[in-house]
């Protein structure tokens, strides 16, 4: 089990799921199926997919280690079921995409899942849920560039994903949801920082987390 501070409010995880496929459009999703062929992931059996993922993979950290040169992160929307209600922050799947080669699955298994330390209720940016809009930046020859824009109009409704998953279109209390992402800029590719953040322009507000990423050495 992992405690999550969510704007002061401690959230206990003990199961955590990415979803994954999860575009709403299918030709964005056949572009995002194509672009991570291009570096050798196969494609899925059947969209969306449900990974199970070891939830102490779970960090609100600024900094986090890989194995290797071969990782990258990717933005997404991140529900959490609590007793009371629903909430919302941001977060990164973070994947080891050599790996991803081989398989899916166990790439999720290997890499941090960062989310940020605040969150939204749901409830209150469900009617505007499509107007959301998700971005990323990643550090590139000294600069800060964007790696990832979109409106979240462009994954599949939450409500859909969830229901997806166990037939039931309530998030069990204890459950964090990476619910999709979507396809990055010139290409996926590391990065030594990753900065994300989703904006509500109808609310005027943002929620943001970014961290840091050092490469171990691979050794044999």
């Amino acid at each position: 089990m992992v405690r999550l501070d969510l704007d002061g409010r401690a959230c206990e995880i003990d199961t955590l799921v990415i979803a994954g496929w999860t575009g709403r459009d299918v030709a964005a999703l056949e572009h995002h199926i194509e672009e991570l062929k291009a570096i050798g992931v196969q494609p899925p059996s059947s969209v969306p997919l449900y990974y199970r993922v070891a939830a102490s993979l779970l960090t609100q950290a600024d900094a986090i280690e890989v194995l290797g040169d071969d990782s990258s992160g990717e933005a997404e929307p991140v529900l959490v079921g609590t007793p009371d209600r629903l909430w919302v922050t941001v977060g990164s799947d973070h994947t080891d995409r050599k790996l991803e080669t081989y398989g899916v699955a166990p790439s999720k298994q290997v890499c941090a899942k960062v989310v940020g330390r605040h969150a939204w209720r749901f409830e209150d940016v469900e009617p505007h849920w499509d107007k959301l809009i998700l971005r990323s930046f990643i550090a590139e020859h000294g600069k800060k560039v964007p790696y990832q824009e979109g409106l979240l109009a462009r994954i599949r409704p939450m409500r859909e994903l969830i229901a997806g998953w166990r037939g039931d279109k309530r998030l069990p209390s204890g459950v964090a949801m990476f619910c999709g992402t979507l396809p990055a800029i010139g290409g996926i590719r590391p990065s030594t920082r990753f900065d994300m953040e989703i904006e509500d322009p109808v609310l005027g507000r943002t929620l943001s987390h970014g961290y840091t990423i050092e490469a171990l050495p691979v050794v044999s």
